[in-house]
């Protein structure tokens, strides 16, 4: 059953025969009966290639093999099926690798309709288990389950609802379709099934974590209404006060909250974070905040230390791994007492001297850079679950949302705050120089400062180093009235920190850097975000770094620099930028031009259940009808103990990965 499970990753028409005459292109696979009328070695060592002629009766073409040679075994004037891309040499046709199977093995799975072709792994492929011994292995297995049959997984109700065919059905034409509709109707099925027990196991732990208890905080106290009328920054947003609500009424439920909180950059997340807070210490529990650096752990600190600097009953101390031992001592005895209200801290957080008086509300910042066990640790100083809070400056596409975050509840901040302008983004290309050179000078000279952003990818470490380098040294020469740091993930972190400390209070006007400033730099009077090489970023990053300006109240830019000729894809990236700052726009492209191929990877890094068939970047469709079909049946029998639904309790059951303790963890 689990060898039915490995799905073709296309098919290829042989319905059709041709001759050689009859081929066109070489785009084209095609399937031409004929016999090998001779065929000799060239070449000899591991340079050797076999080439063989084959005739259809009427024309030759020639066949060559420049691998595994050894296993050949080639018969003259035996009919032959020949099955391959043609390439065009010499003004003739050949196949190069070509399948050749002898007419009297030909199944009719073969040559009726649509032929099946499967990924294989070298193990698999020197075992004889490419995709024709793939496929030879599958026509024996369909031919077994056709008279025998296979259990269904989903109950007939829901097979009826959905217009879903039968699993056996399923499987005999997802490995050799009749036709298109036929294969169609096989993958939607098996697709619909992939989704819905992950959306069934999800939903069954999000109904789980619902009657889990929780501390109530239903006093909206003095701290709270003092910050709030006295010491706002600004009006909040409609979103923010909406948000705000929705997390107040999960923290005075009695249960506990689980919830993921999305805000574009710059939509004021870390002010919403401060108000639950607030909402925690009025009600005499403690927060914590852990952020994936310390870069951005410290800025949380000087923002809430400036919010707070009038509130000065509200304690807020930072824990990080540059805390000295004479620092830590008393500030793990003032968490003791619970003289701190609010820590802010990186993975230093979870060390286990690390203790608090009555931890009641966690926030998470960037969750998906902390490991399961990182989080799980800060969940054990407490006496029950804290509330928890997980805050993401990433917009999430609404498939991914209900798959790897779909067991929380999801509030999002879809509104900026008043007086930020919309940035304005170009595309330029690098031949443009001049132009953006007189850009940066006009920005400088008017008092605001400027980020260039250059790409650091690992393959190519030594290189993009030198670029960056390069790039430094260019701006040193071409504005050397200004003064320019430099920041990348290979320095020190003192000297990092010093440079970006040089940046952050104005010291320098041009901060050249890699991605290590996509999050946790907050700097109002960045105003100009220049990327080179902008067609090696994809479009969510290219928007986090895009993020770091707009902060304040001027106009703010965004420069995408690329090379004259960029692939037509890459074109499509830097329209969409130039287009809009909607963060979930953004996210939707992404997974739709990336594609399944090279999403799906990153994609089920969060999920219960490996996907084989279906795709969280094409199939948002099958996955809506899949999570109505999961909640319908949670909402009659939320443990699944009711018979008729006990062939889903089985199929969980079967499909569970080990999850070790952490499955009630966020």
């Amino acid at each position: 059953m689990d060898m039915l499970r490995q799905y073709p990753y296309r098919y290829v028409d042989r319905s059709k025969f041709y001759t050689i005459a009859q081929i066109e292109d070489e785009d084209t696979a095609v399937q031409i009966k004929g016999v090998i009328t001779e065929w000799h070695p060239i070449g000899v060592g591991k340079a050797q290639r076999i080439s063989a002629t084959f005739n259809d009766g009427s024309h030759t073409c020639e066949l060559v093999w420049f691998q595994g040679i050894k296993y050949l075994k080639l018969m003259l004037n035996t009919p032959y099926l020949l099955f391959g891309k043609p390439s065009r040499f010499n003004h003739e046709w050949n196949f190069v690798h070509p399948e050749l199977t002898p007419m009297d093995k030909v199944t009719p799975e073969m040559t009726q309709g649509l032929e099946p072709m499967y990924e294989t792994s070298e193990a698999m492929k020197r075992c004889g288990l490419n995709s024709k011994g793939m496929r030879q292995t599958m026509a024996a297995l369909v031919t077994e389950i056709r008279e025998s049959g296979v259990p269904e997984t989903i109950g007939l109700d829901v097979v009826q609802q959905w217009h879903l065919c039968g699993l056996t059905e399923a499987l005999v034409n997802v490995h050799f379709p009749k036709d298109i509709a036929a294969m169609q109707k096989a993958r939607e099925r098996l697709k619909f099934e992939e989704l819905f027990f992950i959306q069934l196991h999800i939903l069954r732990q999000k109904k789980k974590r619902e009657q889990k208890e929780g501390y109530q905080m239903p006093i909206v106290g003095k701290c709270f209404n003092r910050f709030y009328k006295d010491y706002l920054p600004f009006a909040l947003t409609g979103a923010q006060k909406r948000v705000v609500k929705e997390i107040w009424e999960d923290m005075r439920s009695g249960k506990q909250m689980n919830r993921l909180l999305q805000g574009d950059v710059g939509s004021g997340k870390t002010l919403v974070a401060l108000l639950c807070a607030l909402l925690a210490k009025d009600n005499g529990f403690q927060t914590c905040i852990m952020a994936p650096t310390e870069i951005l752990a410290n800025q949380h600190m000087d923002t809430l230390t400036k919010l707070l600097q009038t509130m000065p009953e509200v304690r807020v101390a930072l824990l990080t791994g540059s805390t000295t031992k004479k620092q830590r001592e008393p500030l793990h005895a003032a968490l003791q007492a619970g003289e701190i209200d609010i820590l802010i801290g990186t993975h230093a957080l979870i060390e286990d001297e690390v203790q608090f008086a009555r931890l009641g509300l966690v926030i998470i910042d960037e969750q998906h850079r902390f490991g399961v066990k990182q989080r799980s640790k800060l969940w054990n100083k407490s006496e029950i679950a804290p509330h928890v809070l997980v805050m993401t400056a990433t917009p999430i596409p609404r498939t991914l949302a209900m798959t790897v975050h779909g067991d929380l509840s999801t509030s999002i901040i879809d509104e900026l705050p008043p007086g930020r302008k919309p940035i304005q983004t170009f595309h330029y290309s690098i031949q443009q120089r001049k132009s953006i050179n007189d850009f940066i000078r006009k920005q400088v000279e008017a008092g605001r400062q400027v980020y260039v952003v250059y790409p650091l990818i690992k393959e190519n470490e030594k290189l993009d180093l030198q670029d960056l380098q390069n790039g430094y040294n260019t701006l040193c020469d071409t504005f050397p009235n200004y003064r320019i740091s430099m920041v990348h993930g290979q320095m020190k972190a003192k000297d990092k920190d010093e440079q970006m400390r040089r940046f952050i209070s104005g010291e320098t006007q041009i901060l050249v850097a890699t991605t290590v400033i996509e999050v946790g730099v907050n700097v109002p009077n960045a105003s100009v975000m220049i990327i080179e090489n902008a067609e090696r970023f994809g479009l969510s990053q290219l928007h986090q770094l895009r993020g770091r300006v707009g902060r304040g109240a001027e106009q703010s830019f965004c420069v995408l620099l690329t090379k004259m000729e960029i692939a037509k894809e890459t074109r499509q990236r830097m329209n969409i930028m130039v287009a809009t700052n909607d963060g979930f726009r953004i996210a939707e492209a992404d997974l739709q031009l990336r594609g399944p191929g090279d999403m799906d990877g990153t994609l089920q890094s969060g999920l219960p259940f490996d996907l084989h068939i279906a795709s969280l970047a094409t199939d948002g469709q099958i996955l809506l009808q899949a999570r109505q079909a999961a909640s319908a049946i949670l909402d009659q029998d939320p443990n699944l103990t009711d018979e008729h639904n006990a062939i889903y309790k089985r199929q969980l059951d079967r499909l569970r990965i080990e999850t070790g303790h952490y499955s009630d963890i966020s």
